[in-house]
């Protein structure tokens, strides 16, 4: 399932795929792979993601 709020917060925050990748450690492909679904990132990399981004796991990983 596409992760389309990943998405719409790594934008409202002016940030690249790449921009994010970078920050959190990981390839801009990896980015890439969570926001289309094809890639369930692990537990550790969903925080990373998280506090760059300012938004809690619920807001962004859980339905």
């Amino acid at each position: 399932m596409k992760n389309l709020r990943l998405k719409a917060a790594r934008a409202a925050q002016d940030l690249s795929q790449q921009a994010l990748a970078d920050r959190v450690g990981v390839t801009r492909q990896t980015i890439n792979a969570i926001e289309k679904g094809d890639y369930n990132p692990t537990i550790n990399l969903c925080i990373a993601i998280c506090k760059e981004l300012g938004k809690t796991l619920d807001e962004l990983f859980w339905e």
